[in-house]
């Protein structure tokens, strides 16, 4: 028996269209390329967004396009989000991080139509624009009074494409299953993958995040994006803002510690996200000039795993509460949160930061599980670990026509394998161990270079520190630690490992440490350490 119940298709646009008519005054405000501030709220953006569907119609898409935009967080980039979309075209984020073979990969995979840039990267176009066939158009994120002299075909500037237009729309009823989204991986191994998002997937993300386990966004919160749009959909912030009645506040190209900060305190900023290379900025800028954000309650890192001492530091130094979170953008992207439940109130501080360094619980929608090798459950105690597989509505079924990247990607009851390595506990919390291809496998015992590289992290004289494995004759494989020094710091080997004696075995200290003066990362921030294993494979160990 089914209930009587009205079927009404989830959808995008219908998100904005709340802001709009029961947030309307709220605002949004971006730090522009161009350089000034620019100040609106929802039911403004609201009429602009109509506008700009308008044009995107004038201008020959059609439902199912891919429309592209490169581009920073800002008022323009939101607009696209919710104009593509709810036109029934496909918002193809494209992030500029990635080399240029990839990007024009990933654009002539998507058969991207049209590609909206902000000024920073009509360069880069200009580049690659010959090796692009498909795309027929390119606007320039900007006014007329900054465009630039451009060597892009049938180039258009943005203000003149959306001025003029009505702004009103009359949006389709789509399908909630439609495409609406779509994000590629930054392929550290072979081509990057497409993850096609629909409506449905999205909204119900976004209610997900919502939720007190989540982000727990409220309309009385202004929240501060640094998490880019151009990946991942910004973790999904520019869909659970609106959702809320939360105001925005988009940082633009500047994301050093003092723009930050900066604009933290001006916009009277409640909650921010972002990964945590972005934070130790910001905990260097303000411990430098003795200041500590005013307004600012949660912050949430996610992307990689946080270190201890910045954890620590935001809570302790700067009163700013700190939850893990953790995704991947085969999950649209959120799949934890470490926000912290009922009965931990009472805990000592010992057992609390124990919990907060892990990447948290599921939020509510997505279910997890981990396999041994044969791909047989391990059981949730704590103690055992496995590959980490996950399960549930925004969770991808298959990547965008990529049947060889299909192929080993689900296990035989469907679910996505993540490539992490992970434990869970009684209580549900997770935590990541390693990447399954950076785990350290030395006398036949894995080794987690994750908990290695937290632990020097939390040295005074470390900036940044990766782990990986090196050929030993006898173990198979030691721990490398490689380190980048603080500023005018010059920390030593044997300070370094004597600080890490007493953090974790005997046996998983590492065998040599080596400092350089930076790490290689991908597009999104994360440690490349498959260009660190081939640069130190011939690496000796002193004791090998």
């Amino acid at each position: 028996m089914h209930g009587l119940m009205m079927d009404r298709p989830l959808s995008i646009i219908s998100l904005i269209d709340f802001a709009a008519q029961y947030h309307g005054e709220t605002p949004i405000v971006s730090r522009t390329v161009e350089g000034a501030i620019h100040r609106y709220d929802y039911r403004r953006a609201h009429g602009r967004i109509q506008q700009l569907a308008n044009a995107l119609v004038r201008l020959g898409v059609r439902p199912g396009d891919r429309v592209a935009t490169i581009a920073w967080n800002g008022y323009r980039h939101f607009e696209l989000y919710y104009a593509i979309s709810g036109m029934g075209a496909v918002c193809h984020t494209i992030n500029p991080r990635l080399f240029d073979a990839q990007i024009k990969y990933i654009v002539n995979h998507a058969s991207d139509r049209l590609i909206f840039a902000d000024l920073t990267f009509v360069p880069l176009l200009e580049r690659l624009a010959a090796a692009l066939p498909r795309v027929e158009r390119y606007v320039v994120m900007t006014d007329r009074a900054h465009m630039p002299a451009i060597a892009l075909p049938n180039a258009l500037c943005y203000e003149e494409l959306v001025e003029g237009e009505s702004p009103s729309f009359d949006w389709p009823e789509l399908d909630e299953r439609t495409a609406s989204g779509l994000c590629y991986t930054s392929g550290t191994t072979g081509n990057p993958k497409g993850t096609l998002y629909t409506h449905r997937s999205t909204v119900l993300h976004a209610f997900s995040v919502n939720l007190s386990g989540g982000i727990g966004m409220t309309c009385h919160d202004t929240m501060l994006p640094v998490v880019p749009l151009f990946h991942v959909n910004a973790w999904g912030i520019p869909y659970s803002a609106p959702m809320a009645g939360a105001g925005l506040v988009f940082p633009g190209a500047k994301l050093d510690g003092e723009s930050l900060f900066s604009l933290m305190e001006s916009e009277k900023v409640t909650i921010t996200a972002g990964v945590p290379t972005v934070w130790l900025g910001l905990v260097d800028y303000m411990r430098k000039h003795g200041t500590r954000p005013s307004s600012l309650k949660t912050l949430l890192v996610g992307g990689s795993a946080a270190p201890r001492a910045l954890i620590e530091a935001l809570e302790q130094e700067f009163g700013v509460n700190v939850c893990h979170a953790w995704g991947m953008t085969e999950m649209s992207p959120v799949g934890t949160s470490g926000r912290l439940t009922r009965g931990m109130a009472g805990w000592p501080r010992e057992r609390i930061m124990a919990r907060k360094i892990t990447q948290g619980h599921a939020v509510y929608g997505v279910e997890m599980k981990i396999v041994d090798a044969e791909g047989q459950r391990l059981p949730h105690d704590g103690k055992a670990y496995g590959e980490l597989l996950v399960r549930g509505p925004w969770v991808t079924s298959g990547y965008f026509e990529d049947a060889e990247a299909d192929r080993g990607a689900f296990d035989a009851e469907g679910w996505f394998r993540t490539g992490d390595v992970a434990t869970i506990d009684a209580d549900g919390w997770m935590h990541i161990v390693d990447r399954a291809k950076d785990v350290i496998k030395s006398g036949g015992e894995w080794i987690s270079s994750i908990a290695i590289e937290n632990a020097a992290m939390g040295h005074p004289d470390i900036a940044e520190a990766a782990v990986i494995g090196v050929p030993h004759p006898k173990w198979q494989e030691r721990p490398l630690l490689i380190a980048v020094p603080r500023k005018d710091a010059v920390p030593t080997r044997d300070a370094v490992l004597d600080f890490l004696r007493d953090k974790m075995s005997k046996w998983w200290l590492p065998d040599d440490v080596v400092f350089v003066s930076e790490l290689p990362h991908t597009a999104t921030g994360k440690l490349l350490k498959t260009k660190l294993r081939d640069q130190y494979r011939d690496h000796v160990l002193p004791k090998a």
